[in-house]
């Protein structure tokens, strides 16, 4: 006779886990429901989808989501059922969110980012809004640091360093001891202590779970935030106990457009106390009308030019300076395909142009900066992350101007950043000099930083 099942543990099985290839990295993700809107959960620190599926209150939230859209989940790089790699920058991670749509067949999907994933959704919409329904933002995150003019962060700088030590996370790691903090309304559940203290351990060691938290206290989404441009909806908890209530009302001022709405409770997960999220989030899907064509993109602008083109081409001649020209365009247009830029436009010896992540357009200019040094010539490169006109198929604005103007500060064989360049980066492994504030003609000042 075969063997009963019950009810409970079929509820309890997940969907079925899917890969999508992000470059080398595969992805782990699940789709749940068939409803005419494609949403993408963007979750927080800790996810692995086989051990959250198990919490009850996880999957009812995931299954209702279902019923009005289809919902993809998915464990982020270095993560739960993920490939377990460096935990990467928010321009890698975006990367991921994009080859999860491209895995799942979705040209076009909302986002919902959930604390730290807020950030990423953010980035996201901002940088692809042909891609990008309508963005959801619940407990999301700013500005993790508490600084002057940031007073709303978590901790300040040595409050963080202070409970990041290695020795003290590895003692509390997979105990499930933050659930009190976490989970208001679960307090003294001793079996959820016990499923989130698994749920630690099944998504990041200590070592990683550190090298996570610092890449997240790094994160500064002030100036993404206002060049976000799709239908948006901010929710958040009064008394979040992770998020300041203040990073929601910054937000529903700094989006244009947006609908903000405070809720009641100290709940930070939005699965925790859910009925008024699922319906404030279905009322603003399923009302949301077809998004406009696009004509503002966030970008990263690179600028380059030869040093000293006027005395390569006496001393070489005509033909000769031509033919190294050619080689050069071929060298730049073979680095610019290779990381994913693309050209706006070609000056003389100079060339611009514009990607979808600022790690992308450092690592596109050293490598340009390298094979220009094969062909016995020095580089200038300068690059800004900013807000652009779409003109067809070129780009416009304040931020190309500054680009270019950032790009006229750097030396022989420099790669200058802006300040805004460098703060998107972080977790990347880029290292930078910085190299004080300049007046940027048309501009003001801005402070530059040198790619090391």
């Amino acid at each position: 006779m075969p063997r009963q099942i019950s009810r409970r543990r079929l509820e309890s099985v997940s969907p079925p886990i899917r890969y999508a290839k992000s470059d080398d990295v595969d992805i782990a993700y699940q789709v749940v429901g068939d409803g005419p809107t494609d949403l993408v959960f963007v979750a927080g620190a800790l996810t692995n989808l086989e051990v959250l599926w198990e919490d009850p209150d996880y999957r009812r939230f995931c299954e209702r989501l279902g019923t009005f859209t289809r919902l993809l989940l998915f464990d982020k790089r270095g993560r739960g059922l993920s490939d377990r790699v460096r935990i990467g920058t928010l321009e890698q991670r975006m990367d991921d969110v994009r080859a999860v749509m491209d895995a799942a067949g979705s040209e076009s999907a909302a986002l919902m980012g959930v604390s730290e994933g807020g950030p990423l959704s953010m980035l996201f919409a901002a940088a692809h809004p042909e891609r990008t329904r309508a963005l959801i933002l619940c407990g999301a995150e700013v500005k993790e640091e508490t600084t002057d003019d940031w007073p709303w962060g978590e901790a300040t700088r040595a409050e963080f360093e202070q409970a990041m030590d290695i020795e003290r996370v590895i003692e509390r790691w997979g105990k499930g001891l933050s659930t009190d903090y976490l989970f208001p309304r679960r307090r003294g559940d001793e079996a959820f202590r016990n499923w989130f203290g698994r749920l630690q351990m099944q998504s990041a060691t200590p070592n990683d779970a550190v090298a996570f938290m610092r890449m997240a206290f790094e994160i500064d989404v002030r100036h993404v935030a206002p060049s976000v441009k799709v239908p948006t909806l901010v929710l958040h908890r009064t008394e979040d106990p992770v998020c300041h209530v203040e990073n929601a009302r910054w937000l529903a001022r700094a989006i244009e457009g947006s609908r903000y709405l405070e809720l009641p409770g100290n709940d930070h997960v939005p699965w925790a106390d859910q009925d008024e999220i699922l319906a404030e989030t279905q009322g603003f899907l399923t009302g949301v009308r077809e998004p406009a064509e696009p004509d503002r993109v966030l970008a990263t602008v690179l600028f380059t030019d030869i040093v000293g083109s006027t005395e390569h081409a006496q001393a070489l001649g005509d033909r000769s300076w031509r033919d190294l020209l050619e080689r050069h365009h071929a060298v730049v247009r073979n680095e610019l395909t290779r990381f994913r830029g693309r050209e706006i436009d070609t000056a003389g010896d100079g060339f611009f142009a514009a990607f979808d992540g600022p790690a992308r357009a450092i690592r596109c200019a050293l490598a340009i900066r390298g094979a220009a040094s094969e062909l016995g010539l020095e580089l200038r490169a300068g690059l800004h992350t900013g807000e652009c006109e779409l003109l067809g198929d070129k780009i416009a604005g304040i931020a190309v101007h500054t680009g270019a103007r950032v790009a006229a500060r750097a030396g022989p064989n420099e790669v200058l950043v802006s300040g805004t360049v460098r703060d998107l980066v972080s977790g990347s492994g880029i290292a930078f000099e910085d190299r004080g504030e300049h007046e940027l003609k048309g501009i003001g000042p801005r402070r530059v930083f040198a790619v090391l």
